[in-house]
């Protein structure tokens, strides 16, 4: 019980780290690039943050399960191009906003049936739909963009409430619901069981089978919100819409604090691990880096998370071990 309470805690040294970290290369960028420290570059971060944002909260259900999901940034593309095809059918935007969501949750269901019911790894399983979701894409696009989509969506999705942008609330009403499911609902606690010991939560008594769908389904449908988002700012859907959306979650979400063997979360560092990212990403544009070293800068950073976390367990271990002779 004392670390399911510690996994949804909302204050924790690793998230003052990260917003320590924030602020020192926030500060560094400023000093080097007159442009990064503008009110115009703070708005292009805070908006190439909203997709992320919304998918690392999905990402951060299914790593607190134990799962994963390296084929969601493909989700968010297939959902896009419902959302591109529903505009450009004069859908109305209404409407077609909640297409993004509803083609997210189907295909969070496909995940969730051959991983769960399949019994096949996660990693392997969202591997294979990868590649399908990808040839997918290829296929229904025909190797066009969907570009010059009506700016209904736009309009309507552009607003603000109380000179704050409607994307804004949108994020903020997702991660209060998850958090408030994390706290005080039995879904919360039986996620968490999960990821800290399969066979153990079936002895509890826990539905596994259910627990484990309905993170799938969820996560699905928070990358077709993204999409519905991304639609209604660029107004196209490219064929490698989302393409590196899953490798910046699943950084994200382990440099927040989020376990990758599941039983642990964060949903403020997750918050923390995107804007780091994003921050990190747009300072190195600003300052000449080419963009393809983003990725470089990604995976390092998990790399060096994932490995200091390795060596701390096996000093915890080894600190065990010494404490029982």
């Amino acid at each position: 019980m004392h670390r399911l309470t510690q996994a949804t805690s909302l204050l924790t040294g690793r998230e003052l780290i990260l917003l320590a970290a924030c602020v020192v290369i926030t500060i560094a960028f400023a000093s080097v690039s007159p442009v990064f420290a503008t009110p115009e570059n703070a708005a292009t971060i805070m908006r190439n943050s909203v997709e992320l944002l919304l998918i690392g909260l999905g990402m951060t259900l299914l790593l607190a399960m134990g799962g994963i999901d390296v084929s969601i940034g493909v989700v968010m593309g297939l959902s896009a191009i419902a959302v591109g095809r529903a505009l450009g059918a004069n859908l109305d935007p209404a409407l077609a906003a909640a297409i993004g969501p509803l083609t997210g949750a189907l295909l969070g269901l496909v995940t969730a049936a051959v991983v769960v019911l399949g019994r096949i790894p996660a990693i392997v399983g969202t591997l294979g739909l990868l590649g399908v979701y990808r040839t997918a894409i290829f296929v229904v696009l025909g190797g066009q963009w969907l570009s010059g989509l009506p700016t209904g969506l736009t309009e309507m999705l552009g607003t603000s409430l109380v000179g704050v942008p409607l994307s804004f609330w949108v994020i903020a009403l997702a991660y209060l619901a998850v958090w408030l499911a994390l706290r005080r609902t039995p879904f919360g606690l039986h996620l968490l069981a999960i990821g800290n010991s399969e066979e153990k939560a079936r002895l509890a008594g826990i539905s596994v089978t259910k627990v484990r769908f309905a993170a799938f389904l969820i996560s699905g449908m928070l990358a077709g919100l993204a999409a519905t988002f991304y639609v209604a700012t660029y107004r196209n859907v490219e064929m490698t819409t989302g393409s590196t959306l899953a490798l910046d979650a699943i950084a994200a979400v382990v440099l927040g604090g989020t376990s990758i063997l599941g039983g642990r979360c964060s949903l403020i560092g997750t918050v923390l691990g995107v804007m780091l990212l994003r921050i990190l990403q747009n300072g190195l544009l600003l300052i000449g880096v080419p963009s393809l070293w983003q990725t470089v800068v990604t995976g390092g950073l998990l790399i060096a998370v994932l490995s200091f976390e390795a060596l701390a367990g096996r000093l915890s271990f080894a600190k065990l071990g010494w404490a029982s002779r």
